[in-house]
């Protein structure tokens, strides 16, 4: 007679509970990611990529503040975009946020244009408006509706309804948010349009790769031409500004600022509306589309050899950069956790994760670009540095609120038993939130030479073919909506940080 062994526990990645589903969702997207990393193109193109490193960091290590241009009236307009822009969103996003939940157009509406990136804004306006403030002002405040509207909503939803519920049938909806929503909700609403701002403060730096003279112009000026001395300077001066922000940014100061970077803002540009109209009526579109062609307007698609490639590079560059920003979160958030290291490690590890997350990935692959050459890999490295030092950040502060139930075990055994199994879901929630504006950075970092969505798009804009270009953006716009949608779903429904001011 033989004994058969038989386990009733089932393994790892076999089991219903909510460690074996996150562990089947994270080895699944690990495993396409490496399936489909042979078909991106990860070459190095550089002749001394370790040379020009070093240059880059004595530029940083010994800036040269003088040979800055006017870096004031730089700062000042990066400033005033910033807010002007963060303002004229809260302006348009609030009332879109009140109706938010009730209206299928405006839910669609606020996706399609927060799917679309600050720059590739900018680019459309720049043939309205020219490169004025005007164009930065109108890059900003339209996706950051979109974005006000979502998040806003979101945050209202989550109010405790019993003061609504007091109130006398048939109480507008104005109403019951002035005397029943905000006051409960202000706190929230401020710290997210607080956080915005700063994201405005990145964007305004980055308008500055399409020719707006804020820092983000006389950065990518200085890097181009070798000058990293230079260079180095402009980025403490963005670091300064950033890490000053709780300063100069006060609530108390707000009224003065707004007004005195007004000032900066001029000139403005004169507007001929037939122009305009012209412009948004016919140019950006396809003529057989405008003439009910389809036969032709299929024709006319074809005559876009780059488009499948460029779509190809843009959806793979989105998935390695999620893939890749789950790994650094994973090996960077235990650095600024107080359950390990001690307090100057965990200094030191908050410091690279705050230098990593306040760097836009657009800045981190410029310079990626200059070591490496022109391939996707820069591209790669920005997004998982950048988005993974986000997520790790976040997740080390959620950390440092739990309280371990077994003091005593090892470094390893607190991370493996005791902490990861917390976070992880708390992880996994924000790694799906930047899945979408993992795809939109990808995007747009073909306007640095990588082959994607990016690259076709600011190439037709140069040569003033603008309906291939909008027909572009409205096919990343949709790309963009999809992804969302699908992380929405995949999104881990136990995650305990689901603070919109987190994400």
């Amino acid at each position: 007679m033989s004994l058969q062994h038989t386990d009733s526990h089932p393994g790892l990645l076999q089991g219903k509970g909510i460690g074996a589903r996150l562990a089947r969702h994270s080895l699944t997207l690990l495993a396409i990611a490496l399936l489909l990393t042979p078909f991106a193109d990860l070459h190095v193109l550089s002749r001394d990529p370790w040379a020009e490193l070093g240059r880059i960091a004595h530029g940083m290590l010994v800036p040269d503040f003088g040979s800055v241009d006017a870096p004031l009236k730089a700062i000042g307009l990066t400033v005033a975009v910033a807010l002007w822009g963060t303002l004229a969103g809260v302006v348009l996003g609030l009332p879109l946020a009140l109706v938010f939940s009730r209206s299928r157009l405006v839910r669609a509406g606020c996706a399609f244009v927060r799917a679309i990136h600050e720059l590739f804004w900018a680019l459309l306006f720049l043939q309205i408006f020219g490169l004025s403030a005007l164009t930065a002002l109108a890059a900003l405040a339209i996706p950051y509706a979109g974005i006000f509207a979502k998040v806003y909503a979101e945050i209202l939803e989550n109010t405790p309804s019993a003061a609504g519920d007091a109130l006398p049938q048939g109480t507008g909806r104005l109403s019951r948010f002035v005397y029943c929503e905000l006051p409960l909700a202000f706190s929230q609403l401020a710290a997210y349009t607080r956080y915005r701002f700063e994201c405005g403060l990145r964007a305004s730096v980055l308008l500055g790769f399409v020719g707006l003279p804020t820092l983000g112009f006389q950065l990518e000026s200085a890097f181009r031409e070798g000058r990293y001395f230079e260079a180095g300077a402009v980025m403490w001066l963005f670091y300064i500004l950033i890490a000053a922000l709780p300063w100069w940014a006060h609530r108390r100061l707000l009224i003065v600022l707004a007004l005195g970077s007004l000032l900066l803002l001029g000139p403005w540009p004169d507007i001929n509306g037939a122009l305009v109209w012209r412009f948004l009526s016919t140019d950006i579109w396809p003529a057989p589309l405008l003439n009910g062609d389809l036969p032709g307007l299929v024709d006319w698609a074809r005559d876009i050899p780059e488009l499948l490639p460029a779509i190809g590079n843009t959806l793979l560059l989105g998935l390695l950069g999620t893939a890749g920003a789950l790994v650094v979160a994973m090996l960077l958030w235990p650095l600024a956790s107080r359950h390990f290291g001690n307090r100057f490690s965990r200094a030191a590890g908050a410091g690279l994760l705050i230098f990593l997350r306040s760097t836009p990935e657009m800045m981190l692959a410029f310079v990626f670009l200059l070591l490496l050459g022109p391939s996707l890999l820069p591209a790669w490295l920005a997004l998982a540095l950048h988005n993974g030092a986000l997520i790790a950040f976040l997740v080390a502060q959620y950390s440092n609120t739990q309280q371990p139930g077994m003091p005593d075990l090892p470094a390893s055994g607190r991370f493996a038993y005791e902490l990861l199994p917390r976070v992880y879901p708390s992880l996994l929630a924000l790694l799906y939130y930047r899945a979408e504006v993992i795809l939109r950075e990808s995007a747009i970092l073909g306007m640095l030479g990588v082959a994607t969505l990016g690259y076709v798009i600011d190439d037709y804009f140069q040569t003033l073919m603008f309906d291939v270009a909008f027909v572009l953006l409205l096919i990343t716009a949709t790309l963009n909506v999809l992804v969302d949608a699908l992380s929405r779903r995949l999104r881990p429904r136990e995650a305990t940080q689901d603070d919109p001011c987190l994400r």
